[in-house]
């Protein structure tokens, strides 16, 4: 099954759980992906979208609440998304969510 999609994801941060929507869309070449997270406080484009069979590696650059470079990886399972999101200082976060219909 493809990693292409909407999902419906929550990350567990130091504020709380952060609901918002991740989009994936692969690149023609199969090996990259574009991209983004929208929720509550904002949206943040993907940056570096990398494809390895089943999992997601990209970065984003947070500005809300405060500026920070976010290194993010997701494995797809069906319509499963798991992962953590890498926010500096305050160490990972837990990604989860389920892809649209």
């Amino acid at each position: 099954m493809s990693v292409a999609g909407t999902y419906d994801c929550s990350i567990k941060t130091p504020m709380g759980d952060q609901s918002g929507t991740f989009t994936v869309v692969p690149g023609d070449d199969g090996t990259s992906f574009s991209g983004s997270i929208t929720g509550a406080m904002g949206s943040m484009d993907i940056a570096d979208g990398t494809i390895e069979g089943n999992t997601l590696l990209w970065k984003m650059e947070m500005t809300a609440p405060m500026p920070m470079k976010l290194d993010c990886t997701a494995t797809v399972d069906g319509d499963q998304v798991t992962g953590k999101v890498k926010a500096g200082i305050f160490g990972s976060m837990e990604l989860s969510g389920t892809r649209q219909a």
